[in-house]
């Protein structure tokens, strides 16, 4: 009989305890078992950050987008498995979402708050039936005396639930980003491009002020009397202010010639340099926006940018430093929790000979394996990722 590392020793006596030599101080941090809230508000963020502004939302996107089409292949020590029940349930993880519509709101969920929450919806030992992505905003860590999650508050409408996690296996998997100041949350690209958004959206609001209430008005009528100074009557600035709101505002009335009279003068107004910099100070910090998230600048449209000689070699980094180190990682922790369940070892992670951004760096990568006459062919298996096989 195989050994199973998920089996709990039957044992008699108290079974050894192990705990991190810092978890007692790490609570004690935290607040001694109080409930720790994230530093950034979540929902502003959201708010701002990703609905309400273009760079934003298309950076999410783009990465939840390219994350979650990417192939997941199931294997374990021996070979690796075209039908496997861990890979029927990412595939359609529950009545609602395929696994496209699952994994794109997980990666969605951890850029904007840094954090992933995964409920697995149990009966009966083994599997779980259901998976379902918690929204980052409602959920609250409730540390222990040893420093580690002891349960989730789950917050909606009022009404709190609670996943205990003493038990085993975890109902939740949480997945997060490096914080280096939280011991139990993750960093967002959001937090961490705030100042960048406020400046874009500032800007944006600028440009919209411009635009329909005139913050800089195109020009300015002077009026000189007969002695070279004076100012008009009541009747003659109302006079004014409704031919110029009748006969020169709008669309229908663009190009009208103004007719000036009774020492009437018009002073054209334009930009100065300052002003004509405004828009590069928003481009800039498109770019710090873009780069925040690992999103090359070209990708998302914004010019100036010349870090990469063309759009595919910036597509093919694109998914090297940013989907594919997301991916890997999200892979991995959900196999590894998934396991626990399955009471065995499997491993899920990105198949690379699918991905069509990194297709010519496969294929110089295969020649070069294959022309390697000293290798064996389990050894070039598995530079290639593929599980090992026994000689013959």
């Amino acid at each position: 009989m195989g050994w199973n590392i998920f089996r709990r020793s039957d044992a008699g006596g108290a079974p050894e305890q192990k705990a991190s030599v810092t978890g007692r101080i790490v609570a004690m941090a935290s607040g001694s078992g109080r409930v720790v809230w994230s530093p950034r508000d979540t929902a502003s963020l959201t708010r701002q950050g990703f609905t309400g502004n273009p760079i934003g939302f298309r950076c999410v996107k783009l990465i939840a987008e390219a994350a979650a089409a990417v192939p997941l292949v199931c294997q374990d020590a021996e070979r690796r498995y075209d039908m496997h029940p861990l890979l029927d349930l990412v595939g359609r993880p529950n009545s609602g979402q395929g696994q496209g519509a699952f994994l794109e709101a997980l990666y969605g969920q951890m850029m904007l708050s840094g954090d992933g929450y995964i409920e697995a919806v149990s009966a009966e030992p083994g599997l779980p039936r259901e998976l379902h992505v918690l929204r980052s905003d409602r959920m609250s860590i409730v540390p222990g005396s040893d420093g580690w999650p002891v349960a989730y508050d789950y917050t909606v409408a009022g009404r709190k639930h609670r996943f205990d996690m003493t038990g085993a296996p975890d109902p939740i998997c949480h997945l997060k980003s490096f914080h280096p100041q939280d011991d139990h949350y993750g960093l967002s690209p959001l937090q961490a491009a705030a100042v960048a958004l406020d400046v874009h959206n500032s800007a944006s609001s600028w440009s919209k002020a411009l635009l329909d209430n005139a913050a800089r008005p195109s020009g300015a009528i002077i009026y000189k009397g007969a002695d070279g100074q004076g100012s008009l009557s009541p009747d003659q600035y109302d006079r004014l202010v409704f031919e110029m709101e009748s006969h020169h505002q709008g669309a229908r009335n663009a190009g009208r010639p103004m007719l000036l009279e009774g020492g009437l003068d018009w002073k054209p107004m334009g930009f100065s340099p300052s002003d004509m910099e405004f828009h590069e100070t928003k481009m800039a910090a498109a770019r710090e926006i873009a780069v925040a998230f690992g999103v090359p600048p070209m990708l998302l449209g914004i010019p100036g940018d010349a870090t990469y000689a063309n759009y595919a070699e910036a597509h093919r980094a694109f998914y090297r430093l940013t989907v594919l180190p997301l991916a890997t990682r999200v892979a991995a922790d959900l196999a590894w929790w998934l396991s626990t369940h399955l009471g065995a070892r499997v491993q899920l992670k990105p198949d690379l000979d699918q991905i069509p951004a990194l297709a010519s760096e496969r294929d110089q990568q295969w020649q070069r394996v294959g022309r390697a006459e000293f290798l064996s062919a389990a050894e070039k298996r598995v530079l290639l990722g593929l599980p090992a096989q026994a000689e013959g």
